[in-house]
């Protein structure tokens, strides 16, 4: 039996429950390929599942770790370079990775640039485009600007022609997202972001918030969107419950949304690459993904440490051997 380096914690708790271990080479079952993973990005996800917070959804494994970029390791494809969205098993030498949720890594892109692709670009496409149907010229507002999704909103919004206004928790965080290329960054610690927002857009609003704090921050929210807007949720790091204004939804003709990804089918992420590799893929070129910093894979701890902190501007990266 083959083994391989991973970080598979063996019950919850803080960074230090991320040590390397011996596991068995995973292997791929119909419609699946397995990669040499080079590098795996990590996500706030994967710290809500150390804590115990997060279960991997059934059939997927222990092991953290929800994007990756490596080459394939077998089969006809083998040494193709690609980059993937997977359920588990990132954070590892190899990993199995279903075939349609694995996209070319570009050539002038280095393999950690790819692993930070995966997770957040799905996200961001997902809810920014599709459920929020964002367009060109659309003004959105971004909470979390230099955050992984958050830089990510950025470089995308800069591709499609949006106008993206994030909020940021510090003067040094604003400038970070305005040279990401925000249009605007608001500090929401010296500043209501409402009364900001409304200033910017000369009292119309927003088409269009994309939303990872949840709470009280979603009345707010609502008073920022402009008739006709769409609120998406995708996570809620201030709470899952929200006093919601109805009469505001109705007289303004709002839409309240969101969507998780990582429990949804193979189909659906599938359906979503296939929209990348046409719509984004081409223009990658274009863009480059925010990189904050690079840990081994051994000191998983440590990156994690990093994303706790909430001082990272982009995505943690691991480099594994």
């Amino acid at each position: 039996m083959r083994t391989m380096i991973a970080i598979d914690p063996a019950g919850p708790g803080g960074p230090e429950v991320l040590q390397a271990v011996e596991r068995p080479v995973p292997e791929p079952g119909p419609g699946e390929l397995l990669i040499a993973v080079e590098a795996a990005g990590v996500n706030r996800p994967d710290v809500v599942q150390r804590l115990g917070l997060y279960p991997p959804p059934p059939g997927a494994p222990s092991i953290l770790g929800l994007e990756v970029a490596g080459t394939i390791a077998s089969g006809p494809r083998s040494g193709e370079r690609v980059c993937a969205l997977v359920a588990g098993g990132g954070y590892a030498q190899y990993c199995v990775a279903p075939e349609g949720q694995c996209l070319p890594v570009p050539d002038d892109y280095s393999m950690i640039e790819a692993a930070a692709l995966p997770e957040t670009f799905f996200t961001v496409w997902t809810n920014l485009f599709r459920r929020g149907g964002a367009k060109a010229g659309d003004t959105v507002l971004v909470h979390g600007g230099t955050s992984g999704i958050g830089t990510t909103a950025i470089l995308l919004g800069k591709l499609f022609g949006l106008e993206v206004i994030v909020t940021a928790g510090s003067a040094d965080k604003c400038a970070r997202a305005l040279d990401a290329g925000a249009a605007h960054a608001i500090d929401y610690k010296t500043r209501d972001f409402v009364e900001a927002v409304k200033q910017l857009t000369g009292g119309r609003g927003v088409a269009i918030v994309l939303d990872m704090v949840g709470g009280d921050y979603v009345p707010r929210n609502l008073d920022c969107l402009a008739e006709e807007g769409r609120h998406v949720s995708i996570a809620v790091q201030r709470g899952a419950k929200a006093e919601v204004p109805l009469w505001q939804v109705m007289a303004r003709r709002l839409v309240l949304t969101g969507s998780t990804l990582r429990a949804r089918d193979r189909a659906f992420k599938a359906a979503v690459a296939d929209e990348l590799r046409r719509e984004v893929w081409p223009r990658l070129g274009e863009i480059r993904p925010v990189i904050d910093s690079t840990f081994p894979l051994a000191r998983a701890g440590d990156a994690h440490r990093r994303m706790e902190s909430g001082g990272h501007v982009g995505k943690i990266v691991l480099e594994v051997p």
